[in-house]
């Protein structure tokens, strides 16, 4: 028996590639998988788009069709009539057109908006280096000058406060590096806070007053109950925002420190402020904080606020970061030990820029948090925006306005939020958290 020797039981040509069904790709393909898989996700959707009609058939002839332009509420409902024919479910945005400068402002004095606008800006060009790590490297400067620069242009008065308070950052840099050489870097970080601490407390004021004595210059002064709006809001957020991380940083390895004193110290200040409400700690700031200074002594309320606000946060901050330390693996401090590192290179180079990266979602959390929280203040009566709505609707030409003030001030407070969310997402996708 004789056998065909070009037959072949396995295939020697590759068939060409053939298009998927078209009902797998594309929209249909991706409606098929997410929205109609099986019989129960077909109804789940349908009930849910249904839902959204509803309520977007009542939203949308609210938002888009209403009034911008009107000088009270009855004038308002008034246009609304002659417009559509009969009284409708329409918005009043007129409401935020006549109060929009103060909704952002507050009493703050309406020929220097300029100069939280400047800040504002400043602000943007501060944090884009730090945020995206392809700018000019340049740009830090902006954000070097920025902590100084940006109380100078919202209260003002004379230069040589930030610069003078710049200052004390030099003096303490110098007493650090002096003394580091001279005996060891913990005893010169230590000498280095207490320098700068003691510069700020003693000579930071004589010094200005004699170099404003020479040179007398500055700007118009803002008192602090002219501020409010969201100007108030953004400039508690961000102070909070960026003192919290560092003293947040500080109280997270404190409490991991072998120090016992150290270690006591820092728990039992993030165990006292975390069992504390905000609110709380925001009263202590306007009633309580003023009878532990000594006699006369002028403490500004939103400097107290501020205070307040960032020694909450970082509380939270420390627990957040510490959940970060306890998930890396032992061997990273073996790691860093077997390199020959000491504890703060180790800390500095190994050790804390992975226990960020772990982090980061709890981090921005709590910034999301904070800046949420900046609206408790309208309770100790600072003209937040939550506040300004109050006063608002207490006029009598726009008494009963609601939605429209507290939906403005939402979307405002989500396009802050949202962005804050958005690129928390980016730099996790960027530093791979997952791997």
């Amino acid at each position: 028996m004789t056998m065909n020797s070009n037959q072949s039981y396995v295939r020697t040509e590759m068939l060409d590639e053939k298009a998927p069904p078209a009902t797998n790709v594309g929209i249909i393909g991706w409606l098929r998988q997410n929205l109609f898989a099986t019989w129960f996700d077909a109804i789940l959707t349908l009930i849910a788009l249904y839902i959204v009609y509803v309520v977007l058939s009542g939203l949308l002839p609210w938002m888009f069709g209403g009034i911008w332009n009107a000088h009270s509420l009855t004038e308002c409902r008034q246009k609304i009539i002659e417009i559509y024919g009969e009284p409708q479910n329409r918005a009043c945005w007129a409401v935020i057109h006549e109060r929009f400068w103060q909704l952002m402002y507050g009493f703050y004095p309406e020929n220097l908006y300029w100069r939280p606008n400047l800040a504002l800006i400043w602000l943007f060009a501060a944090i884009a280096p730090i945020l995206f790590s392809n700018l000019p490297r340049k740009m830090l400067l902006l954000s070097v000058a920025f902590p100084f620069v940006a109380p100078w242009l919202l209260w003002g008065g004379s230069i040589w406060v930030p610069i003078t308070a710049f200052l004390g950052f030099v003096v303490g840099y110098l007493v650090h590096k002096f003394v580091s050489k001279a005996t060891s870097s913990l005893l010169g970080i230590i000498a280095g806070v207490l320098a700068a601490i003691i510069w700020w407390l003693f000579l930071m004021e004589p010094v200005g007053n004699l170099l404003a004595k020479i040179a007398p210059l500055g700007i118009q002064s803002v008192e602090s109950r002219q501020f409010g709006g969201f100007m108030l809001s953004i400039a508690l957020g961000i102070t909070g925002i960026v003192l919290s991380f560092p003293l947040g940083v500080i109280l997270a390895l404190g409490r991991q420190s072998n120090l016992v004193i150290i270690k006591s110290l820092s728990v039992g200040f993030i165990e006292f402020v975390r069992g504390v409400p905000l609110i709380t700690l925001l009263f202590v700031a306007q009633v309580l904080l003023q009878y532990f200074l000594p006699k006369g002594t002028e403490f500004d309320i939103i400097l107290r606020v501020m205070i307040m606000i960032t020694i909450f946060s970082a509380a939270y901050m420390a627990e957040v970061i510490r959940g970060g330390l306890a998930a890396l693996p032992k061997g990273q401090y073996e790691a860093a030990d077997a390199l020959g590192l000491d504890y703060w290179q180790a800390q500095r180079l190994i050790i804390m820029p992975q226990a960020l990266k772990i982090a980061i979602p709890g981090i921005v959390s709590i910034f999301i948090g904070l800046f949420k929280d900046t609206t408790l203040v309208s309770i100790i009566a600072l003209a937040d925006p939550m506040q300004w709505i109050k006063f608002i609707q207490a006029n009598a030409e726009w008494n009963g306005v609601v939605w429209e003030l507290y939906g403005f001030v939402a979307f405002v407070f989500f396009i802050f939020c949202f962005s804050m969310s958005r690129y928390s997402m980016y730099l996790e996708r960027k530093l791979q958290t997952g791997h």
